[in-house]
């Protein structure tokens, strides 16, 4: 049976369409992370990829748009690197503490701090809500698992991981400061996190 024209037509289209898409976050992502945004042009990135600035608005509407784009492609990539270091974990209790301090190293990856941790935080003020629920889901799920297992003292799971997000997000942001040393700043934080997560334990370190 020979596929219908207009069917072939759509998928071709469809094709089509993901791919200016995707070269078009590619050339933004290169940019932003190497010029970071409020430096790089639509024009420059628009060459890169080869397509006309009418290709970007109306794909994405807007820079800032485009911004949001390579940001929540960075964050995916960001929540599958944390879960997989949760999952390469011995206890559940350093899968929470792992996936924790991996969130404040990547403060040191170029193109995640100067994205996520100095772009969206100039542009946006913060990580996209999107993000954020995600991210506290995750500690709030390890957090419930921690306190039925008598591991974590019992406590609101949900306001107790919107308070370890939101200490860990902000030592992030600020590891990521221009201005700032990364490295030693993240020692820091670590050693700052340790005595945060080991006050939420029930008993001696698991």
């Amino acid at each position: 049976m020979s596929v219908p024209v207009v069917s072939t037509l759509r998928r071709s289209r469809g094709a089509m369409t993901e791919e200016t898409r995707a070269r078009l976050l590619a050339a933004a992502r290169r940019a932003f992370a190497e010029q970071g945004y409020a430096h790089s042009s639509m024009d420059d990135f628009t060459a890169a990829a080869g397509l006309t600035r009418g290709a970007l608005y109306h794909h994405f509407g807007s820079k800032e748009k485009l911004l949001l784009a390579v940001i929540d492609q960075l964050e995916a990539e960001v929540g599958l690197r944390l879960q997989a270091m949760a999952d390469a974990a011995a206890t559940p209790w350093q899968a929470l503490r792992r996936r924790c301090q991996a969130y404040l190293e990547l403060a040191l990856d170029p193109e995640l701090r100067r994205i996520v941790l100095q772009d969206a935080r100039a542009m946006f003020g913060d990580v996209p809500q999107a993000h954020q629920r995600i991210g506290i889901a995750a500690l709030e799920s390890a957090l419930q698992t921690l306190i039925d297992d008598g591991v974590a003292r019992p406590a609101h799971a949900g306001v107790t991981a919107r308070m370890l997000y939101g200490a860990v997000t902000e030592a992030a942001f600020w590891i990521a400061e221009a201005d700032g040393d990364p490295p030693a700043r993240l020692a820091v934080s670590k050693a700052a996190l340790d005595h945060l997560l080991n006050g939420l334990l029930a008993g001696p370190h698991p």
